[in-house]
């Protein structure tokens, strides 16, 4: 992975990094159902609008493609972690949201779009205990709604993880622009039925709307435009590798907006997290970069 990369994932990790504060704030007051669909009409006003900026064409003739990227990457996952948000601290939302670079490692070696090595597999574990250390996990009442909100998260991780290495197929014959907008519009269609079952008790706040907007334009829409464009030029793992960023960032905004505490578990967290990066990533910022092997889908 190149530098520039890697910087690139880097500011993805640092946006995307809000999103898991923003959806426990927004998720109590709109439901999670009505939150999951705003936050993806929003994304797909706003990359509609950048398609006609650019004169770029909808890829129609791709929607069945499109629909199932759509459920895996950003229906299924959005809506799973709306519901587990009300239930669950963001920490433990964020921590779990790491699983889905394990399961976009076993995806991809089982697709054969990357080797799986030994060295990216501890990656993923050192990854792991570095986002646990970060997020400093306190003690929750045990609860049977405790335990759904945990295997549903874990549900969202997994369709995120094995969604990875169908969207670097996809990027091969498609425009980044034009597969997000597409799976964006496609996910709000199929999450618009279920605002029926929110919309008796949620309630549009300036802030909850606010905060569905920003996820949407920005964490959603232009992220995940950026975040395909990206995929064009990185392996499945090392783009997944911003996953354990995003819960360091998630962390660290936290500590600068919500006056949270830091200790020495954040800071061995942050560093175990750059380490499992570049283990997953392959980048070597001294030295000589190592080329992961690939294979590409059939164009």
């Amino acid at each position: 992975m190149r530098t520039g990369h890697f910087l690139q994932l880097v500011a993805l990790s640092a946006l995307w990094g809000t999103s898991f504060m923003l959806t426990r704030y927004a998720a109590p007051v709109l439901g999670p159902n009505m939150l999951a669909a705003l936050r993806m009409g929003f994304a797909t006003l706003a990359l509609a609008a950048l398609m006609r900026a650019l004169g770029q064409r909808w890829p129609r003739r791709h929607w069945r493609e499109l629909t199932l990227l759509s459920v895996l990457a950003v229906a299924g996952p959005h809506v799973l972690f709306s519901w587990s948000a009300l239930h669950m601290p963001a920490g433990y939302s964020a921590l779990l949201y790491v699983t889905s670079v394990l399961f976009g490692a076993f995806a991809s070696a089982w697709m054969k779009e990357e080797a799986l090595t030994p060295v990216k597999l501890l990656g993923c574990l050192v990854g792991f205990a570095g986002a646990a250390l970060v997020v400093q996990l306190g003690p929750v009442e045990p609860s049977m709604t405790l335990v759904a909100a945990v295997l549903i998260a874990t549900l969202g991780s997994a369709l995120s993880g094995a969604s990875t290495p169908l969207i670097k197929r996809a990027v091969t014959r498609m425009d980044p622009l034009g597969i997000t907008a597409a799976m964006h519009l496609i996910a709000f269609v199929l999450l618009l039925p279920g605002t029926l079952l929110d919309w008796p008790q949620a309630q549009f706040t300036a802030g909850a709307i606010g905060a569905s907007a920003l996820m949407g334009m920005a964490t959603s829409g232009l992220a995940w435009w950026l975040y395909a464009r990206l995929m064009q030029h990185v392996s499945p793992m090392g783009a997944l590798s911003s996953t354990f960023m995003i819960t360091g960032f998630g962390v660290l905004w936290a500590v600068l907006f919500l006056d949270e505490q830091v200790g020495a578990g954040h800071y061995a967290g942050g560093a175990l997290i750059l380490l499992a990066c570049l283990m997953v990533t392959g980048y070597h910022p001294f030295g000589r970069t190592a080329a992961a092997p690939l294979r590409q889908g059939p164009r």
